[in-house]
């Protein structure tokens, strides 16, 4: 189940800005790959990327991960 989709909407709003500065958008199309989150987060898997991408369509954007940092899918280090 998706959890990080019933994130309340404004605590992903405001990490948003963290998260795109964490995490580089090598090729700048605005959404982040499997590659471009390993860089800043080693230990992600592919189930993790899955229960990231809420809207399933193969990358993360911004809010996507601000929620999944809000709730703790992700951590850097």
């Amino acid at each position: 189940m998706k959890f990080v989709a019933m994130t309340v909407s404004s605590l992903a709003f405001a990490s948003a800005v963290y998260a795109q500065t964490a995490v580089e958008d090598t090729n700048a199309d605005g959404v982040y790959s499997m590659e471009e989150l390993l860089v800043a987060f080693p230990s992600l898997t592919d189930e993790i990327f899955a229960e990231i991408d809420v809207n399933d369509d193969g990358a993360v954007d911004a809010e996507e991960l601000a929620a999944a940092e809000a709730v703790g899918l992700v951590t850097s280090g």
